[in-house]
Parts: structure tokens; sequence; C-alpha cells
């Protein structure tokens, strides 16, 4: 049986040199994380995270280093504040076996309470952390420390993966009562609306959906919720509030999938207290570890698969900037490059990226769609991979199409302002020559 200590007690146990593995986001344990934060006699810990969740005074102690492998708004705030932060270029399906290498002597999470039989669900999150925890509760030279509290619901896995940990493999128990992050949704702008309409006319009935976060997938799920199509089944890395919209709406079956048939499938949750409370005992949406829902090939097996993500910008090549801004991290790979590709594996499955065609910076217009990308962009997802772009002027169909090809249609659904520029750098790409201006060169 585990021993039950406080958040500061629990945080006692680390040394002041050790390494702590923690899962992305929604299953990192909130009030550990706070006690750690209480101490300053850090020499040298090492952390292994990505997308923190939760506000705590650790991670700009002298002594402690960060290592994520997917920036959010909190990491972005300690670069910005000089903290020893470090990014890991790696894909969501990486984070197990990276973990797996670093082994970290500490590994926690939060959970569920434990039912009758001692097993206490990993909620919100299974990821690529799940290996690991299992790995840290059975070896003696490790410590599994798991904080529980009511406020995080009990969600489900399938056959072999039960999506839980058993109260005999935790060293160290904390009770907390804390809530779970919310996620709240932006409101649409007239964009936002546009591009989810012109997304919307590549998903049949019957088809299997893949959706992130944001106002644009939002307004992707309301506009299938309200229409007339159905038959959907839900593959998706994120289980989003858009996600639950389509279940209330019965628009769900999830009876055409190729595999895991009969339910949705996701590797996290984010969202609202709503979707939270939803998901509890809710054995419509099984949680399965990252390597199996990002698997390109399980993405593949699925009936007319589309995949539906963002991006910061497009060049004409095709090729997508989506965790960047002039080279600096703004977010990170997570599992985009997993469903793009998956998506292409099936002639019959498409892959979108949705953006809006601007944005505006220090009161000046500018295209989201560039002829090329400057010194220091760096590419997230290849030409090779994208099937279709969409902005609030339309859908760009990439696949199979010349450069030149691609820049015209790309310029078609840019702003009316950076239509000339564009058409010139793809007149400049006939015939497999660049599309970087003379002068350029």
């Amino acid at each position: 049986m585990p021993e039950e200590l406080s958040a500061q007690q629990a945080a006692a146990r680390l040394h002041t040199v050790d390494t702590l593995g923690l899962p992305l986001g929604p299953g990192q344990p909130p009030a550990f994380l706070r006690a750690l934060g209480e101490r300053n006699d850090w020499t040298d810990l090492r952390v292994y995270g990505a997308l923190l969740a939760v506000g705590t005074e650790l991670f700009g102690r002298t002594g402690v280093h960060y290592l994520s492998g997917f920036f959010g708004p909190l990491e972005r705030a300690l670069r910005d504040s000089g903290a020893d932060i470090g990014f890991t270029p790696a894909d969501f399906r990486s984070f197990g076996p990276l973990l797996q290498r670093q082994a970290p002597r500490v590994m926690s999470t939060v959970a569920a309470p434990p039912d009758d039989q001692g097993w206490c669900s990993l909620s919100l999150h299974a990821g690529g952390t799940i290996d690991e925890l299992h790995r840290a509760g059975a070896d003696p030279d490790r410590v599994l420390v798991v904080e529980v509290s009511d406020a995080y619901p009990r969600t489900v896995g399938t056959g072999e993966h039960r999506h839980a940990v058993h109260v005999d493999e935790i060293d160290i128990l904390v009770r907390s009562t804390d809530t779970p992050l919310s996620l709240p949704g932006p409101p649409p702008t007239d964009a936002d609306t546009a591009i989810a309409r012109h997304a919307v006319g590549f998903i049949e009935p019957g088809a299997t959906l893949q959706t992130g976060i944001g106002s644009i997938p939002s307004q992707i799920a309301t506009q299938l919720a309200e229409g007339d199509g159905g038959g959907y089944g839900l593959h998706s890395e994120m289980f989003t509030d858009g996600c639950m919209q389509l279940h209330r709406a019965g628009k769900v079956t999830n009876t055409n999938k190729g595999i895991y048939a009969g339910v949705s499938v996701t590797t996290f949750a984010f969202g609202s207290p709503e979707l939270y409370a939803w998901l509890d005992g809710n054995t419509e949406v099984v949680f399965l570890p990252v390597e199996i829902v990002n698997s390109p090939e399980v993405i593949a097996a699925n009936h007319h698969m589309v995949s539906i993500n963002g991006a910061l910008a497009v060049d004409v090549q095709g090729q997508v900037v989506a965790d960047t801004i002039d080279g600096d991290q703004f977010s990170g790979i997570g599992g985009a490059e997993d469903f793009v590709a998956g998506a292409g594996l099936e002639l019959s499955d498409r892959s979108l990226i949705c953006l809006p065609s601007t944005f505006t910076r220090d009161g000046e217009l500018r295209s989201r769609i560039l002829p090329w990308f400057g010194p220091g962009a760096v590419i997230t997802t290849p030409r090779h991979h994208v099937d279709v772009i969409v902005t609030e002027y339309g859908a760009a169909e990439l696949e199979g199409k010349t450069v030149q090809q691609r820049g015209e249609a790309l310029a078609a659904i840019a702003h009316p302002e950076f239509r000339d520029e564009l058409l010139a750098a793809a007149q400049r790409a006939a015939r497999g020559r660049s599309p970087v201006a003379e002068q350029m060169q």
C-alpha cells in the first residue's frame, strides 16, 4: 500500500539533485508541483514534461532545469522571464521512448481516487507516460507519486490498456482538492466561421474525425452538429468540447471505423468543466496511449479519416510552419504530423490544415501565405505531406500538383492584397524552378 503524505511532505522526498518525469498538460499533479515550488534548495533538479498546465514557482527556481516537448503559454512566459527551459523537437508519439531513455527517478501524475478495487483512473491523460509510470512503480530504486482528487473524472481505457494505476504500484499518494485546469474556447471570428464552412465541405457522413483545440475546430464541430450529416467516428489525439458537442447532437456513432468501433478514441482531454463532468464515468470515450492513437497505420485504418489541424504560415511550395514564429518556439509538433501523414496513407482520407489568411503586427496587415519563408524558418510539415489548405477565402487542394499549381491555388485563397506577389512566385516556380525572386538569388 502507498504511503499517504501531504503535498509538502511528498515534495520533501525529492533530493536536491534529482530527476522528475511528468505527463503532458492535464495529467500534471497541481498540488504536488506547487509544493515543489515552495522549496528553494535545488542544486540540479531536471524535470521532463510538456504543455505546462500548473502555476508553480518551481520552474523559476535556481537549480531547476525544465525540458519541455511542447510549449504552451506558461512555457513561453518562463522562457521570456529567463528561466532555465529547453525545447525538445519531437512528435507526441516519441515522448514515451524519450522518457524511457531518461528514466527519471521520480514519476508523478494526477489521477482519480482509488475505486473499490484499488484502481486509480488516469483521468484526462494517457499520452506517453503510462509505461514509465508503471516502470517507476515496479522499481524499488524509483518513486511513483500519484496525486488524487475527486474533482478529476474517472475515464476508461479498453482491452489490455486499462488507463489506470493500482494503489499497490504507488509509492506515495497525495490527496488534494484541486480541479483540472479549464481551457475556455475563444469566441469565433467571421474568418473562423468561413474557414469552418469550407472545411465542412470535405467531411462526408460516416467520416472519422481528428480535431484539435481552438475556435476553428469548435466552429467545425458546431456546423457538423447542426448539419444534416452524421454517423461520424472520432479518433483524435485531443478530446475537446467540440467532440462532446458532436456526441450530444447524436452525430457520433463510431460504427464505420476500421478499428476501435463503437467508441471514440483519444489520448488526452482538455476543455471546460462541463466537458470534464461529461467524461466522468462515460464509457463512450476511451483513453489509449499516444503510440496507439497517433500511429499513422492505426489512423489510416479508420474509415474516411479526416484530420483537421492548424498552422501559422504556409509558403507556395506547400510547406507548413505550425509551431514557431520567426524561429521562436510557440507550441510544438504534437501529433499534427502523425495525423497529416496517417490520413495520407489512404486515397479516400483527407488532411485539412486551417488558418486565417492574414494577421496584424504593429498595425500592419500581413499574409500567412508567403511566396517563400525567410532565414531561420522551422518547417513543421513538409510539402509532400500536405493535402488541403483552408482559409476564409476557400480551400486549396495541393496533393499531386506542381509547385506552380500549388502557388496558384494558394494565391486564390490568400487575402486579395497579397495575391499578385504569390502568383508571381508561382510563375517563377514553373518547371521546377525556385519561386524566390531573382534579386534574392
